[in-house]
């Protein structure tokens, strides 16, 4: 039963001392979640240690509104019978922020379910679109390889020379498509895949770079290619993948390089364990703000307002380097000129 109730607290709950004292007992003027409240935790903690401290709870006013207060008790022996001293003051301000704050961890939480969401959705739109690249790359093989072969039969019957230079420009053309597609392809693989698969072998390294830059001679037939060899030894590569390598930088160096000055390959066999195939070209130096992003997919360089590719040239560099365990680097200046330069091991480990 209430002993005794100050003027404050029977004017926050608009009753009388003589409503309250011996004929109520606190725990009946709480809400239900009060008195769940006060059964299981409040009165047998009160029991266990002889005080509770900050306790916030919800008790119902004369005209059944609600009106939030803090509580401290303490349980002592009066005259042979134990009582229970409260203390209370009103918490409407903080009954407001807890609401508030309580609020805006729900929306909080609202919003980051939406933004993970989205964030499945995005990777999902990109895991397909990377998809439909990958095979519909791999779907038009079929009709340039048709193309390419319809070339080489009109090829052998007696053509003008018109004929013969249109044919020309059909079988570049074809080509061309077909390392784009290559590309794509290789560009899904890594995406999608679990990266580039290579087949490493024992092999001559100078003879695999002069073969491709020989074919790249042929390719680039009004551009000079040079070829220079340092070491001996074998090593082991993949070496249609090296060719492709090197078909892509010198591509790429024959594309933003002066065309006055020769293209230089070098292909090295270290004292210390490591091979190195490099191409350099002089002309306008990559700018600054490219160099970080060089290797990233979908990066390209532009000449005179005109890109000369879509820009999956070197990042397929740069899985083809390290499918052998190896890295890419690259330096550029103006009176050096640019140098691409691929480390790997001479025998890399397996899955490296």
């Amino acid at each position: 039963m209430i002993l005794a109730a100050n003027n404050t607290f029977c004017a926050w709950i608009g009753m009388g001392k003589s409503d309250l004292v011996r004929r109520l007992r606190v725990q009946d003027l709480l809400t239900m979640g009060g008195r769940i409240f006060h059964q299981t935790h409040w009165a047998p903690l009160l029991q266990l240690q002889g005080s509770v401290s900050e306790v916030k709870l919800e008790i119902k006013h004369r005209d059944g509104t609600i009106v939030p207060i803090i509580l401290n008790a303490v349980r002592r022996e009066r005259n042979g019978a134990i009582v229970h001293d409260l203390a209370m003051f009103v918490a409407r301000d903080r009954d407001v922020y807890e609401s508030e704050l309580l609020a805006s961890r729900e929306e909080l939480r609202l919003l980051v379910h939406e933004a993970t969401r989205l964030q499945e959705e995005a990777k999902d739109r990109a895991l397909f679109a990377e998809q439909m690249v990958g095979i519909v790359s791999h779907d038009l093989r079929n009709p340039l390889s048709a193309i390419h072969l319809g070339v080489l039969a009109l090829s052998r019957g007696e053509l003008t020379s018109n004929q013969i230079r249109v044919l020309g420009r059909i079988s570049r053309s074809t080509e061309r498509a077909h390392r784009l597609i290559a590309d794509l392809l290789d560009f899904t693989a890594a995406r999608v895949g679990k990266g580039l698969s290579v087949s490493p072998k024992a092999v001559n390294l100078h003879g695999v770079v002069a073969d491709s830059v020989e074919e790249l001679g042929m390719a680039y037939a009004d551009r000079r290619i040079a070829h220079v060899q340092e070491g001996a030894g074998s090593c082991r590569v993949d070496p249609d993948r090296m060719s492709q390598l090197l078909g892509n930088l010198v591509s790429n160096a024959v594309a933003y390089g002066d065309p006055s000055r020769p293209v230089t390959v070098s292909s090295r066999i270290g004292p210390g364990g490591c091979a190195a195939v490099e191409v350099h070209n002089f002309g306008p130096p990559i700018p600054a703000d490219t160099l970080p992003v060089l290797f990233q997919p979908m990066v390209r360089g532009d000449v005179g307002g005109a890109a000369r590719s879509v820009g999956l040239g070197l990042y397929i560099v740069r899985e083809i380097a390290e499918a052998h365990g190896g890295t890419i680097t690259v330096l550029s200046s103006t009176d050096l000129g640019t140098t691409f330069t691929a480390t790997f091991p001479l025998d890399p480990t397996p899955g490296a």
